[in-house]
């Protein structure tokens, strides 16, 4: 049965709310949690973001994240939509939630007179690498990480906060490039399956940029779709029919996408929209997050065997000699559905590098025109860590957070998400009464001495 325009409003006005007085503490201290309408009534406060994004690529869940950014984007300063994709996507991916965000902006607009034009949005979408990274982590400068680059280098005392929903590798560019930038960048990276497809990147900014401000999220994130309230119109399914599908070009597209939610990059926007964005420990939208300890990392110099273990969401690096190598020696290293290029190092060795998503044993097999290499397998163990290992802060990582391990914020395997999937019922609603905005002009006249500043981009 379809909930009618009534009971949709009348869901929606309890869910806001309940917003205006919601206050959350956890551990360190209470923090204040303010909402979307405190935010959108204060400018200063309005956090300069920039999205690097696998939109187009394998998984559909970046275009509803998508949508969610644009109903939500006068509460941002958006300054760079980048389509840095491992597969197809590409800048058109980003251009085709636009052309429908600009199907409802007439509506959007009645609401905010922050909402940024579709035009503006245009001027500001990048295309990034579209290739993964080699071995040494980068490959050649993008328009999109040069537009990382003009971004930070702007004279402004905000930071600018990197929402990074793919592969790392143009933001690994830019700090190789201007590596002045690091102080200015807040970081939030959808890590885990994400992290599979990076794992050069990845090493080459914990060895190269440590001291970058990065919020790793493996499996944290998780907690938007999975856990929390899931009865009734709180499930994935029911949720995007009642409340999303329908509701304008945005709601159509979304539900093409996919029709339940998925939306597993959310969480880093949701981060800016409702918590305390500067302190990771503290609890809101997007998660909350500890102190990093030493980055899992496994180097052996011969396949790994069936006794060897390995931190899940770690980098295993195989650096494996072989006779009859030469500069042209070609190799590759099979492991499920990925074929992992070799790197012939100045050592003469074999270079690959593989990132466990989940904790089960892998198995490995490598094909190469050098012989002795290319009949060798292996297969390896990767586990969860016991919750201790969180306390052993790496001191050379001072700025790195990454997922809680407490027992108490684990969903199953997923460690942290209930951290976010506490908030399921706040977030979602919220999202509802956004997607109205989509469907239908303000009931109330607009009175421009009532809105904000428009965002000068």
């Amino acid at each position: 049965m379809r909930s009618t325009p009534g009971q949709i409003f009348a869901f929606t006005f309890a869910t806001v709310s309940c917003f205006s007085g919601l206050a959350v503490g956890q551990q360190a201290g209470k923090q204040t949690v303010q909402s979307s309408a405190e935010i959108e009534g204060n400018a200063e406060q309005r956090h300069r973001v920039l999205v690097s994004t696998d939109i187009g690529g394998t998984d559909p869940d970046d275009f509803q994240s998508m949508v969610h950014l644009l109903v939500y984007s006068d509460l941002l300063e958006i300054e760079g939509l980048i389509a840095s994709p491992y597969g197809q996507g590409r800048v058109k991916d980003i251009h085709n939630v636009i052309d429908c965000f600009e199907e409802d902006y007439e509506n959007l607009s009645t609401y905010s007179n922050q909402y940024p034009t579709p035009d503006a949005l245009r001027a500001i979408t990048k295309q990034g690498e579209t290739e993964l990274a080699p071995y040494a982590g980068v490959r050649r400068s993008t328009d999109g990480s040069d537009w990382i680059i003009k971004c930070a280098r702007r004279d402004d005392p905000r930071p600018l906060h990197v929402l990074v929903w793919g592969g790392l590798e143009d933001l690994a560019q830019a700090l190789h490039d201007a590596p002045e930038i690091l102080p200015r960048l807040r970081v939030f990276w959808i890590g885990g399956p994400n992290k599979k497809w990076s794992p050069d990147s990845y090493q080459y900014i914990v060895e190269h940029h440590p001291k970058l401000w990065m919020i790793e999220s493996n499996a944290t994130y998780r907690g938007w779709f999975t856990g929390g309230e899931q009865s009734s119109d709180w499930s994935n399914e029911r949720f995007v029919l009642r409340h999303v599908q329908g509701k304008g070009a945005l709601g159509r597209f979304f539900v093409s996408q996919k029709d339940e939610i998925k939306m597993g990059d959310t969480p880093s926007v949701g981060w800016l929209l409702k918590g305390s964005p500067n302190d990771p420990r503290n609890a809101g939208w997007g998660g909350s997050y500890v102190r990093a300890w030493k980055r899992p990392y496994l180097r052996l110099d011969r396949m790994p065997e069936k006794f060897d273990r390995i931190e899940v969401f770690g980098i295993l690096e195989l650096a494996l000699r072989a006779e009859n190598l030469t500069k042209d020696s070609q190799a590759v290293l099979i492991v499920e559905n990925q074929r992992l290029v070799g790197h012939l190092a100045d050592d003469g060795t074999m270079r690959f590098r593989f990132c466990p998503k989940a904790a089960k044993r892998y198995g490995f097999r490598i094909e190469s025109d050098a012989g002795s290499l290319g009949a060798k397998t292996g297969s390896i163990i990767a586990y969860h860590p016991a919750p201790a290992v969180a306390g052993r802060h790496d001191a050379s990582l001072p700025n790195w957070w990454t997922d809680d391990l407490s027992r108490s914020v684990s969903d199953g395997p997923h460690s942290g998400a209930k951290t976010v999937s506490r908030w399921r019922r706040e977030f979602l609603g919220d999202f509802a009464t956004r997607m109205l905005r989509c469907q239908r002009p303000t009931p109330h006249s607009r009175d421009p001495t009532t809105l904000s500043p428009s965002i000068a981009k």
